[in-house]
């Protein structure tokens, strides 16, 4: 049995090895299941792994973007053994006495706040029950994965910046934040239901409106002396998944673009980060999954309609582009009119009102991402599928109705 207790050599490997080659991987774990059937029963691996994850939040990943990136770079199979270090982590760092609120949430969403077990390795391979190879070969991808994560901008200050215990008060949206989101999420939830386009038009058109009219509202609010600063000014990030993640941004940009946040996105890791008001960021992070889901749903029945030509990357890619593009002329199209309409019931210019959050918008932008550059995609379109995902997005109308919200 290999005693990894004294191996100093495994710990090294597994902390500098690089190992993200799947025969390499492969090769190892069928050594290591031969010499420690156990995996990890002295807990070597555990602190290695530990610390190649303290290591990462250094280059400024959050809790989130590391199981994204195990899911993406290492295996499905590594996501409940990076779910459980995080949380082992979280418990030895006190996490939720000393992280700040995005971080701890994004720990609760994990189902990282347990009380869980610190010999994470042994006890996520016995719970498991893999057999030993299998389970070697998720901890080297895994061990692979953290070591290639390179640095991003940090949104949060990692656990080296976390101040002393405290006691935790949550900073809540506002109520009427808080109404706004749980509306638009039970009309985006029925538009992905419903099996009748008519419907889910009339559902999407609403929730799109409804983040038009909440923003304008709360902008009105604002105005004044005390009008929208940096505090006010959210951040998020938002895991894209293969495939075809160029053109899933895109519809992320073009919702985003309509509702005055910004995307700022790393193009080789599927992570973008949004920058907008509270609120905003909220609705549109909720909005474009939900496109995504509507989306899908109209890539199959255009496949099933158009035969073995939708079968091919390129239509599918181009289809998704094309209804990115729409989808992003019908919601500022519908923001303009929704805006023309407050404006009228208010009898107000509100571009000057609007403006002042932009401006904060791009001065934290600024602030957060001062290397950022513009990208144009120049990768070529099928026109079918370009065509048939605009013809997909007229159908998934989001802001031309106007419908009683109030």
């Amino acid at each position: 049995m290999l005693d990894v207790a004294n191996d100093a050599w495994l710990s090294e490997l597994l902390r500098h090895g690089a190992m993200t080659d799947g025969g390499v991987a492969q090769e190892l774990a069928a050594t290591f299941a031969t010499r420690d059937p156990s995996v990890d029963a002295q807990g070597t691996v555990t602190q290695a792994l530990l610390t190649a994850l303290e290591e990462t939040w250094e280059r400024g990943w959050q809790p989130a973007d590391v199981v994204h990136v195990a899911r993406r770079e290492a295996t499905a199979g590594s996501v409940p053994l990076v779910v459980a270090l995080i949380a082992e982590h979280a418990r030895r760092s006190d996490a939720v006495h000393r992280a700040p609120d995005a971080w701890v949430e994004q720990l609760s969403e994990l189902d990282a706040l347990g009380p869980g077990d610190p010999a994470v390795v042994h006890a996520w391979h016995r719970a498991g029950r893999l057999a030993p190879a299998e389970a070697w070969r998720i901890v080297i991808r895994l061990a692979g994965a953290l070591q290639a994560t390179l640095s991003i901008d940090a949104l949060l200050p990692p656990p080296s910046r976390w101040g002393p215990r405290h006691s935790r008060r949550a900073e809540n949206p506002a109520p009427s934040d808080d109404r706004v989101l749980r509306r638009i999420r039970g009309l985006l939830a029925k538009a992905e239901s419903t099996e009748f386009p008519d419907e889910a038009e009339s559902l999407t058109a609403k929730a799109q409106e409804l983040m038009t009219r909440h923003a304008i509202d709360a902008a009105l609010l604002e105005a004044g002396p005390s009008s929208t600063d940096g505090r006010l000014v959210d951040t998020r990030r938002v895991h894209v998944s293969d495939p075809y993640v160029r053109a899933k941004m895109q519809l992320l940009a073009a919702v985003a673009e309509a509702n005055d946040v910004r995307v700022v996105w790393y193009s080789t890791l599927g992570i973008a980060n949004l920058v907008g008001v509270r609120a905003d960021v909220a609705a549109v992070e909720l909005l474009f999954t939900s496109l995504l889901l509507q989306v899908a749903h109209a890539l199959s029945a255009a496949e099933r309609l158009t035969g073995d030509r939708s079968a091919s990357r390129s239509f599918r890619r181009s289809f998704l582009l094309g209804y990115a593009h729409r989808i992003g002329e019908r919601l500022r199209t519908a923001r303009q009119s929704a805006t023309a309409e407050a404006a009228a019931e208010h009898d107000i210019d509100l571009l000057p009102v609007l403006r002042s959050r932009q401006v904060a918008v791009e001065e934290r932008v600024a602030e957060l991402f001062p290397r950022v550059r513009a990208t144009r995609s120049r990768a070529s379109v099928d026109a079918d599928g370009w065509y048939a995902g605009r013809d997909a997005a007229e159908r998934a109308d989001v802001g031309f109705r106007r419908s009683s919200l109030r």
